[in-house]
């Protein structure tokens, strides 16, 4: 039996593939505060003119440069595996596969992109990034870059993940990047949020404000972002091309693909490649994988919100808990993102891909169980996805269908043992979703049209 399929580096992809290519309705627009739409020079303060384009881009395929293509070759394409230790303890007559991101040298999907976003600010003569970072992943991930470009790095962390994840601030340090626990009274944001919650645990949407503040301010320093954007997730769906070449040297196409879902990235990177089947008629199931304490798909409202928690960035049609929800401090800080990504939230809504949201120990449970047969300790975030095509093999075990299942494993936890740790001594809980506090922020939508 077949266990890792491989590809050689030739095999890498020479392009990006952009869904709003496939879309049935065009992305709905970014708006300004004056509610119309907002064109490219509203985010040149910010974003290299490339970039830009990319995230306006309606084309099916765009280019990788070359040297960026050279980058990620350090370790892509990465290995695609059959979890057949897993299926024998389901009993599930399934067939799981799952593509390790891990591998990358920040252990995670995101250096995708941080790669990418780098070269082009380099490009433009750009030689300092701010960004944001909940888990730490992708603060890893634009610190590396930035040794590999040239580029000084600022990153806002969210606290709760500053104080759980000590190591990957180590990470990002050791590549050179400097790293701050959001909120912070380095900026307006931060001090207006400390004033006002001065035991903040932080958030993904405070630190983006944080982020977007300093880049906007300083001439010399654009913004980077790990996840929500279009042009971020273009540069993922180099995960599920490679998944497509790699299924067909085992004949073979999953019936369903489940991702993590926070932001995005991680689900559109694996996702949009097969969107392109679906929309053309492939009989294919779609899952975005979310915490059940922070269920943007699958309880915000799908409307315009800002992308931070201060209101600096332009309106996102996108499903939103509300700029102002702060999500409890669970252990999958890469999704406690009050919003989600444009491209993903229009699918959602018109009904063309799937979003189920899972409690944090059901979570843990199956990253044990995966760690158990399979040898590696996925991270929270991964859990998520993990846990969802669990459930789809056992419920293979029930109807006897044998599915093909495809996950992404979207990084390693080994810098997250401390979370595992308190899992064994039964001291992380399911987190009740906060109805109230959702409530309260949605009030606080801005007003459209």
């Amino acid at each position: 039996m077949r266990t890792k399929i491989l590809l050689k580096e030739a095999d890498l992809p020479t392009h990006w593939y952009n869904v709003a290519a496939d879309m049935p309705n065009p992305p709905a627009p970014p708006l300004g505060p004056d509610g119309n739409p907002v064109g490219p020079d509203a985010l040149s303060a910010i974003f290299p003119e490339a970039l830009i384009e990319q995230e306006m881009s309606a084309e099916r395929w765009i280019k990788i440069p070359d040297p960026v293509r050279e980058a990620i070759d350090m370790w892509r394409p990465s290995p695609l595996f059959r979890a057949h230790r897993l299926e024998a303890a389901l009993g599930t007559p399934a067939r799981i596969y799952y593509k390790n991101e891990a591998v990358s040298p920040a252990g995670s999907h995101k250096p995708n992109t941080a790669l990418a976003q780098a070269w082009y600010n380099q490009q433009e003569g750009v030689h300092r990034l701010a960004t944001e970072t909940g888990a730490g992943q992708w603060g890893s991930s634009l610190a590396l870059a930035g040794q590999l470009f040239g580029i000084d790095v600022r990153v806002y962390m969210v606290k709760i993940s500053y104080q759980q994840k000590p190591y990957r601030r180590s990470m990002m340090e050791t590549w050179g990047a400097e790293v701050f626990a959001s909120p912070t009274d380095m900026t307006e944001a931060g001090r207006g949020v400390l004033a006002e919650h001065p035991d903040s645990p932080g958030s993904l949407g405070i630190a983006i404000s944080e982020a977007v503040e300093e880049a906007a301010s300083r001439d010399d320093t654009n913004y980077a972002l790990g996840s929500v954007l279009n042009h971020v997730l273009l540069h993922q769906t180099v995960i599920g091309l490679e998944v497509k070449k790699q299924l067909a040297l085992v004949d073979d196409y999953p019936d369903e693909v489940h991702a993590p879902c926070g932001g995005g990235s991680n689900f559109g990177g694996v996702a949009f490649p097969f969107f392109a089947d679906k929309a053309a008629g492939k009989d294919i199931r779609l899952v975005a994988v979310e915490p059940a304490s922070c269920p943007t798909l699958t309880k915000g409202a799908y409307a315009y919100d800002f992308g931070d928690s201060v209101g600096l960035t332009p309106l996102m049609k996108m499903h939103t808990l509300g700029h102002e929800f702060v999500p409890p401090g669970i252990h999958a800080g890469g999704l406690r993102y009050h919003g989600d990504s444009p491209l993903v939230s229009q699918l959602h809504h018109e009904g063309l891909i799937d979003a189920v949201a899972i409690p944090q120990l059901e979570t843990f449970e199956a990253g044990v169980l995966f760690s158990r047969t399979e040898g590696i300790i996925p991270a929270p975030e991964s859990c998520h996805a993990i846990a969802s095509a669990i459930c789809s093999a056992r419920q293979c075990v029930e109807t006897g269908e044998s599915k093909a299942i495809l996950f992404n494993l979207s990084g390693h936890g080994h810098f997250d043992m401390a979370a595992y740790d308190r899992y064994f001594k039964g001291e992380l809980h399911d987190y009740a979703f906060p109805e109230e506090e959702l409530k309260a922020s949605l009030g606080h939508l801005p007003r459209v049209g």
